[in-house]
């Protein structure tokens, strides 16, 4: 039993030991082997891009919000959401009975004020045209202008009693959609958009606005559909920032080929605008990370007759993930980080 006791007590020493041997090879050997590489990458010759992508989503050039001028019982509504309408086409009215009575009225009191103005013309007709003549002629004139004024104004009345839209395009909202409510303005607004005057907005920073300008051509996907490439060009970019952002950022309009005729492209899709700023053909180049500066000049690191020495180099086009070699190293060298 004792002798049992011992060669177990002696295998677990001997367990321990050839343990602690491994550990003490892990940390000698695959470790330390582990933190000398250095990430290398080879100097090689390309096409160097700088691209630029900006985001945003579909808005319109063409879209209103009609509401009537003044408050009054909802009397007709022609439309409702998702229609289509034409341009110039009826889409509500108050009740306009009061405003043609109001008119009626006018008319009328333009007509009396009308005769008015003759008998006081006939009665100081052969009258000596002294200045108190001329003062009852003239109020006269104005009275009867006055009453003129106001027949236009309520004709005027009756007009904006009547919504049309100045649009064509389709109703996207109706705030009040039941006649025989009396309404404020506010409280009867018809939103119109017309889907074939869509385009992407997109924002850009002070920094990126820099590198667009009108008519450069850029390639836009759409979350929607991101297999789907559409072409197109900037078709303006603002000159003053955009108010209500927490930075500044300028508003940038990208024209895109489209027909919308199924309404496929709708306000508020969410996408990318990718912009290629300028290219270089057959050029070295490396990752920028490879590339450092000291006391403002370039330089990179390798490996010569086996010591990690510095070189210097001299750059050119710089990209947000690569940079240009122009000059210091040949084609095929093995860079250090």
């Amino acid at each position: 039993m004792i002798n049992l006791l011992k060669k177990r007590v002696k295998l677990l020493i001997i367990v321990a030991v050839l343990i602690f041997l491994l550990y003490l090879l892990y940390q000698n050997f695959f470790l330390k082997n582990t933190s000398n590489k250095t990430d290398s990458v080879i100097l090689k010759r390309g096409t160097l891009t700088e691209t630029l992508t900006i985001s945003g989503n579909i808005d319109a050039d063409e879209k209103a919000t009609l509401r009537f001028k003044t408050s009054g019982m909802l009397n007709w509504i022609g439309v409702k959401e998702g229609d289509f309408v034409k341009k110039y086409q009826g889409i509500a009215s108050l009740d306009q009975r009061e405003v043609k009575k109001q008119l009626q009225k006018d008319l009328n009191d333009y007509m009396n004020e009308r005769w008015d103005f003759d008998q006081t013309k006939d009665d100081n007709e052969n009258k000596v045209r002294t200045d108190s003549v001329k003062r009852v002629l003239e109020k006269a004139q104005f009275d009867l202008n006055n009453t003129v004024l106001d027949v236009e104004v309520q004709n005027l009345a009756v007009e904006y009693s009547f919504l049309w839209t100045p649009i064509e395009g389709i109703v996207t909202r109706v705030a009040s959609p039941f006649a025989g409510v009396y309404i404020t303005p506010a409280q009867a607004e018809f939103d119109i958009v017309n889907p074939s005057s869509v385009y992407f907005s997109a924002l850009a920073d002070q920094t990126e606005v820099i590198k667009l300008y009108q008519g450069l051509v850029g390639e836009l996907i759409l979350d929607a559909f991101p297999d789907e490439s559409l072409t197109g060009n900037v078709k303006n970019i603002s000159f003053i920032p955009k108010s209500g952002e927490t930075g500044i950022v300028y508003l940038v309009k990208f024209a895109f080929d489209k027909e919308n005729s199924s309404y496929r492209y709708r306000i508020g899709m969410a996408g990318d605008l990718n912009f290629t700023i300028r290219s270089k053909d057959n050029v070295l180049f490396l990752p920028l990370k490879y590339v450092k500066e000291k006391d403002g000049k370039k330089y990179v690191e390798m490996m010569i007759n086996g010591k990690k020495e510095k070189k210097y180099v001299t750059v050119g086009m710089e990209t947000d993930e690569d940079i240009e070699i122009i000059s210091g190293l040949d084609e095929g060298t093995e860079v250090l980080n």
